[in-house]
């Protein structure tokens, strides 16, 4: 544990938050502004603290300017949203590095005065063990940590520990309820950046799937008209019909929020700020009362068919099927024109993929759009991810379904049957990308 390297702080914990509550903090140093107490020097709020790097899972990872203030506000607000006391334990696997880790579990116990414990590295075998020997009350995670600590023996008393909640991002629907039920705890789920211009969390009416409800300011934008994007609207099944009307750009039209430039690149700050708003770079979808649902990033768009789809909706579905822990949905060419889908699925720990499950799988999926269906699967053991563990699809276009040592399965034609590929297969297949003049997309 971190101790205070304050003389006269009789608690012996951290400075900021160590004397139970900010006004005490006020109170006890006699100062108008807490955050200026976090060191000799006095810094201010507009002081830089530190650079956040983004995770990097489309690009290069750039670093996001955070001050002292910035920080310490989101520590603070993170605090009372989550409940946080002093009595608390929060176990961190998350790296330290990470907003994650950062923003919403050593922050807030900062403020509070609790107690952190940081683990070397995630571990889903550990968790529980972890969990009962620290007596933690809280932690954070990253979606498809939740499928791997689930995919452990059940034991009979795993919901007998003093964890009560947790928070984190991108968990299936179907591993959130699992988690809460098996573990007894409430999960919280969040929307955000590393640059603060947008966040989302959840409310209790909050739809399954959704971000989150209806945000001022924040909306679905199309990126070319500068419009808002119609609400989506579904069939009776609860297909997405109107995906490439409905599908825009998050997008915070009444500023940049919290956004305080990226270390030594104004042309990427410029261009995440365009028009005086704040650009997400990440795809979404409303529904008729204004709930926000994910769609991918900005790159994830394709052509398939002649109909433009986005991957998170397709994500969404496919990670339902039991033996995933995670999934990527990305495109790959057509060997005609435009695009094909392509899912790249990590299977949980002592999992195998029968592609005759998988087709019955989708087969049940009364919301699986007409063009939604893999024309490839790639089976692993491991999608590929950035140092903070979010799932980088950049290695997995560039292999497609003819590089790489992994099994890739390939759709017989309109059918929900899939066949493991071999040598005469993608053989043949190369051989019509080079009839149609698309050679170069595969060998390029």
């Amino acid at each position: 544990m971190v101790r205070c390297s304050s003389t006269d702080c009789p608690s012996g914990r951290l400075p900021i938050g160590c004397c139970g509550s900010t006004a005490q903090l006020v109170a006890r140093h006699g100062a108008a502004d807490p955050y200026s107490i976090v060191s000799e020097a006095n810094p201010v709020p507009e002081d830089l603290f530190l650079l956040l790097f983004t995770s990097g899972t489309t690009g290069a990872p750039k670093a996001v300017r955070c001050t002292q203030g910035r920080l310490a506000s989101i520590a603070v607000r993170s605090a009372e949203a989550y409940g946080f006391e002093r009595d608390d334990v929060a176990y961190c696997t998350m790296p330290l590095f990470h907003g994650n880790a950062l923003m919403v579990l050593w922050g807030p116990t900062l403020v509070v005065g609790a107690t952190v414990a940081l683990a070397r590295r995630f571990s889903a075998s550990g968790f529980l063990a972890d969990v009962r020997r620290y007596r933690c009350t809280t932690f954070t995670y990253v979606g498809k940590a939740l499928a791997y600590i689930l995919a452990t023996p059940p034991a009979p008393d795993d919901a007998a520990t003093t964890l009560t909640r947790g928070f984190g991002t991108e968990a299936s629907v179907a591993d959130h309820a699992a988690f809460e039920q098996r573990f007894g705890c409430v999960l919280t789920e969040g929307y955000g950046s590393s640059e603060g211009g947008v966040a989302i969390s959840r409310t209790p009416d909050t739809p399954a799937g959704s971000l989150g409800p209806p945000l001022d300011g924040v909306a679905v934008v199309d990126p070319e008209s500068l419009e808002e994007c119609p609400s989506a609207l579904f069939d009776a099944a609860g297909r997405l019909l109107n995906g490439e009307a409905a599908i825009g750009e998050i997008v915070n039209r009444s500023g940049v929020g919290r956004f305080e430039g990226y270390y030594g690149d104004d042309r990427s700050t410029a261009e995440r700020t365009r028009h005086g708003w704040y650009w997400t770079g990440d795809l979404a979808y409303r529904d008729e009362d204004g709930f926000f649902y994910f769609a991918g990033r900005r790159g994830d768009w394709m052509r398939v068919d002649s109909e433009n789809l986005t991957a998170g909706p397709i994500e969404r579905l496919l990670v339902r099927f039991a033996d995933a822990a995670t999934v990527a949905v990305y495109s790959v060419p057509d060997p005609r024109s435009g695009d094909q889908v392509m899912a790249a699925i990590e299977m949980l720990p002592g999992r195998a993929f029968d592609p005759h499950a998988f087709g019955g799988f989708l087969a049940a999926q009364r919301d699986l759009g007409t063009k939604w269906v893999p024309a490839f699967v790639r089976v692993t053991s491991g999608l590929p991810q950035t140092a903070s563990g979010k799932v980088t699809k950049e290695p997995l276009k560039r292999e497609g379904w003819w590089r790489g040592n992994d099994a890739v399965f390939r759709r017989a034609g309109s059918t929900l049957d899939f066949t493991a590929m071999d040598v005469a297969a993608g053989d043949e297949l190369r051989a019509e990308f080079e009839r149609h003049g698309r050679g170069a997309l595969i060998d390029g």
